[in-house]
Formats: structure tokens, C-alpha cells, sequence
């Protein structure tokens, strides 16, 4: 068929289906849209997003900016129509992002909490990068438990097996890795004082094997920090928040005046993990004129797929590996690529 043809009868087409309201009905998918761009180094909403206290604080010519995605949940046919033929959305089905027997509401809340958790784990891994390692701290010590007359509460557990600890999570999975019964070699400080003891874990009731201790993580730093940003979710601005704590308190500039995006969770180790929606993201970075954009290696397969001409984009696994691509690029270099 001619294209005049294929035209005039799509063209009759949307106008029956308009004329019965079709077009105008809901249907169970959601349209993905670039989000917003938040510049961590920068201020939103009048204050400071990245706030440090007790401290001198650097200023940095370029920015850091996190990318979100846009959720438009209740869509209608004429709206998917149209996202199906942009290149900038993708319209995919409702429950990808609202599952089944969630309202809207618990996964709004839910990505407050995975949001509020990106923060703390950012702080964590930049402070960690600044030099104020975590303590494990002994909290409390089970009656009756493995560790009872050997830990003591304020004890900082070091080791396990000589392997360090340098988070609590570790700890837990060190423990773990054998079976219960097995004497584990604790390293730990007291007073400042490092000591070692022995220590058989035991399981009761189908539990995972510990020691009976209740730990808590610290990281002593002379200076108060606070993260300060609403209306975001999920736990995809974890990289980039890094990031920003350590471009504020170091006095070099990451950036090298450029404007950096990215996206990727982190953990306390400073691991940067996948996330949804890098196209969106891709685009929302070009669109607020990024320079370059921090992948996180889990998803460069598909930021190669929907690249964005004139926004290279760096490979990350780590926020070691970012820092690195942030020092490859104000060298005028070529960080690795996805």
C-alpha cells in the first residue's frame, strides 16, 4: 500500500476510535519519561543538598547531577500511542512498576525508604574514601550466648579468621560462611587495645550461626553531614551523593568544571550497583547538558543500546573506579567506556 494510502487509513482510524472515547480510556501501563536532574554539589529548593557542618567545604566550577525517571501512572491509550513512538519513553506494563497487591501509595513509601537508605550508604562509602573507616560495635552481649564472658559491650570487632571487617554486613556474612560449631578466630579492640579470642558459633532453631552479639556501625568524623533533597525515590542517587560528600570536603574539584551526571545504588563498600531506566536517565542527563555520564557497569549493555550522541559514558563498578573516571576526564583522557 501506497504511504498516502497507509496515512489517510490510520488517519480513519483515530478518528472511529475517537469518536467511541477509545483513545480517552485508562489502560494498564505506565509511560517512563526522562525525570528530573538534581546537581548534588548544588542547592534545590533554597538549601544546600549535600549540607556540612563543623567544617570547611570546597567549591567545584562544574556540577554532579544525579537523574531520575518521570512515572506517569495513569495512562491513557492516546498517551501510550505516543510514548510507544517517542524515543525518549518507554511505555511498559503497570505492574513492572506498581506489582500486584501494592497501591501506589506503599511503593511510593517504599522507594522513600530505599531513597533514605541510598543516603546513609553514601555517607558511609564516601567517609569510608575520605579516611573515617566503620567500627563494629559490640552493643550487646547475649546471656548465656557464645561470646558471653569473652566480648564485651564497646567492644570494635576487627576481624574473623583474620579477615577484615570493615562493615558490619561482613561481620554477619563472615559468620555465616561456616557452619555452626565452627571456632572462629575474632579479632577486636578494647580500650584501644587489640586482642583476639576464640569464639564457637552456635544456631538455634533453624537459624543462621552467630556468636550472641548485638553489633552497631560508627564512623566517628569530626564534621556533621546531612543530605537534604524530597520529592526522589529509590535508591539509584546513591553514586552520585558520594560523590558530592567527597567533592565538598576534599579541596581538589572533581569535576574539572564539567558537568558530570550518573546514576548507580552503592552500598557501604562502596559498590555501585545496576538500576532501572538508564535510557530515561540518558537522555535527562543530555538534556540538562552533561559532558559525561557514570554508568553503572551492570548496565552498559543497555546505555550502549540507547547511547545519546555527544554524552560519552564511563564504566563503574566501584566509587573507586568513578573517582578514577572523574580524574581520567579532567586529564583530558578517555575513562573506560561501557
Amino acid at each position: 500500500m501506497r504511504r498516502r494510502g497507509v496515512t489517510v487509513l490510520l488517519g480513519a482510524v483515530i478518528t472511529a476510535l475517537l469518536s467511541i472515547g477509545v483513545l480517552a480510556a485508562p489502560i494498564p501501563y505506565v509511560v517512563l519519561g526522562p525525570g528530573p536532574t538534581v546537581d548534588t554539589l548544588g542547592r534545590q529548593d533554597d538549601k544546600e543538598v549535600i549540607q556540612i557542618s563543623g567544617q570547611e567545604t570546597s567549591t567545584s566550577a562544574g556540577q554532579l547531577r544525579l537523574t531520575t525517571v518521570g512515572v506517569q501512572p495513569d495512562v491513557k491509550l492516546l498517551s501510550a500511542i505516543a510514548g510507544w513512538f517517542s524515543s525518549d519513553e518507554a511505555v511498559v506494563p503497570y505492574e513492572l512498576i506498581y506489582p500486584p497487591g501494592q497501591t501506589q501509595q506503599q511503593v511510593e513509601e517504599r522507594n522513600a525508604e530505599d531513597f533514605a537508605a541510598s543516603q546513609t550508604s553514601a555517607e558511609t562509602a564516601a567517609l569510608r574514601e575520605l579516611g573515617y573507616p566503620v567500627e563494629v560495635v559490640v552493643k550487646n552481649v547475649t546471656a548465656g550466648g557464645p561470646s558471653e564472658g569473652t566480648l564485651k559491650v564497646g567492644d570494635v570487632i576487627t576481624s574473623v579468621d583474620d579477615k577484615p571487617v570493615p562493615v558490619a554486613n561482613t561481620l554477619t556474612d563472615l559468620i555465616r560462611a561456616r557452619p555452626a560449631g565452627t571456632s572462629l578466630k575474632i579479632g577486636y579492640t578494647r580500650d584501644r587495645t587489640p586482642a583476639t579470642a576464640t569464639i564457637v558459633s552456635a544456631a538455634t532453631d533453624n537459624n543462621p550461626p552467630r556468636i550472641g552479639v548485638e553489633i552497631e556501625q560508627r564512623q566517628p568524623h569530626p564534621f556533621e553531614l546531612k543530605i537534604d533533597l524530597g520529592d526522589i525515590g529509590g535508591p539509584s542517587a546513591g553514586l552520585m551523593f558520594a560523590l558530592g560528600i567527597i567533592d565538598k570536603v576534599r579541596s581538589e574539584d572533581l569535576t574539572g568544571g564539567k558537568i558530570i551526571a550518573g546514576t548507580g545504588t552503592i552500598n557501604d563498600l562502596g559498590e555501585v550497583g545496576p538500576i532501572g531506566g538508564i535510557p530515561q536517565k540518558l537522555v535527562g542527563a543530555k538534556n540538562a547538558g552533561a559532558k559525561y555520564f557514570l554508568v553503572p557497569a551492570g548496565n552498559c549493555e543497555e546505555a550502549v543500546r540507547n547511547a545519546q550522541p555527544g554524552l560519552p559514558m564511563a564504566r563503574v563498578g566501584t566509587l573507586d573506579e568513578a573517582l578514577a573516571a572523574l580524574d581520567t576526564i579532567r586529564a583530558g583522557g578517555q575513562p573506560t567506556k561501557c
